[in-house]
């Protein structure tokens, strides 16, 4: 292999946007192809954003010999039947949130990754920016002692009349929870050391185009730390995480997208002696360091920041909210 992995985007989605400037900033990456259901539409996609390549199928784009890695930012329900085939052809993954939305989906690609001998892993932006991975250290190194309480939220307004967006659509398996959800949802799991809810309570409010436009969650771990989460498409934005210790609490101010606006990202230490500090982070785009990780996996054999053994355990406790929030049951794991 060459000292750069080449990037392949398998849809022309709006959330490619996302991607593109930091594939083409990072120093071992390059982005040569696209592709559609359309060879009109990827060709006219592909002038727009200057990619030289354009494929009219998806089968096309995995055929290609000159791909290494595929971005995987279909709905939902497609993730697992196209990142399966990309496996199959030989190509690693970055596959958007939620990677499946099942277990058995789960072990399908789990499967796929291994006999393909690919990196397949999940697009949780934030776990790879170091904000993210200094809480965690801040957590190992004691500074918050035994982690009682995390609160985590991601909401923003998705107006009703707005059907035809995927997120409101019950076939390709939308839903606030799956769209925002996962984040505070992987919040929580991470912060905990890795591992599932022992027990999940969950309440939803489900929308007009039958899915879930609120989703509020309470998430019981081994080591006795409660979570409540929450995620919606029914209020004004609000984002935040508080991680709550016995010796001290972190306020994450902007936990989900860490310097993706060229801005320094803060988070809050407060302890139990009064004391009060801020600890600031350089502006670095979140998936430009998604983007790095792939380069590491492939081109230096490093594991991923995101193994497919965390986002089991991710899928685990989303599968326990779904169920309890529609039987009104608390879900033991």
């Amino acid at each position: 292999m060459s000292d750069k992995i080449r990037w392949a985007l398998l849809t022309t989605a709006k959330i490619n946007n996302a991607l593109i400037d930091p594939i083409r900033q990072s120093a071992r990456s390059e982005l040569v192809a696209v592709g559609s259901r359309n060879l009109e539409r990827a060709q006219a996609y592909a002038q727009e954003k200057g990619i030289p390549k354009a494929h009219g199928s998806y089968e096309d784009l995995l055929a290609d010999p000159d791909i290494d890695v595929i971005y995987n930012a279909l709905p939902n329900g497609l993730h697992c039947e196209w990142t399966i085939k990309a496996a199959e052809a030989g190509k690693h993954v970055l596959c958007e949130k939620p990677l499946v939305i099942s277990m058995e989906e789960f072990d399908q690609v789990e499967s796929a990754a291994v006999d393909g001998g690919v990196t397949i892993f999940e697009a949780f932006m934030y776990l790879h920016h170091p904000q993210t991975q200094r809480v965690r250290e801040m957590i190992g190194e004691g500074q918050l002692g035994q982690i009682q309480l995390i609160n985590s939220w991601f909401n923003f307004y998705l107006p009703p009349e707005n059907a035809a967006n995927v997120r409101l659509q019950s076939d390709l398996e939308g839903g606030a929870a799956w769209d925002v959800g996962v984040y505070p949802n992987s919040m929580a799991v991470f912060m905990t050391g890795g591992r599932a809810p022992t027990g999940v309570w969950a309440d939803q409010i489900v929308g007009e185009s039958q899915v879930d436009v609120a989703m509020r969650a309470q998430l019981k771990f081994k080591s006795g730390a409660v979570a409540q989460v929450s995620s919606g498409f029914r209020t004004a934005f609000r984002e935040a995480v508080y991680i709550v210790g016995d010796k001290g609490t972190i306020n994450i101010i902007e936990p989900w997208k860490p310097g993706l606006e060229g801005r320094d990202s803060r988070l809050i230490l407060s302890t139990i002696d009064d004391q009060e500090e801020t600890i600031t982070f350089p502006a670095v785009d979140p998936y430009l360091c998604e983007v790095q990780a792939m380069e590491a996996c492939i081109l230096d054999g490093a594991e991923p920041v995101v193994p497919l053994s965390l986002s089991r355990e991710f899928l685990k406790s989303m599968l326990a909210t779904y169920q309890s929030a529609a039987s009104g049951q608390v879900v033991k794991l």
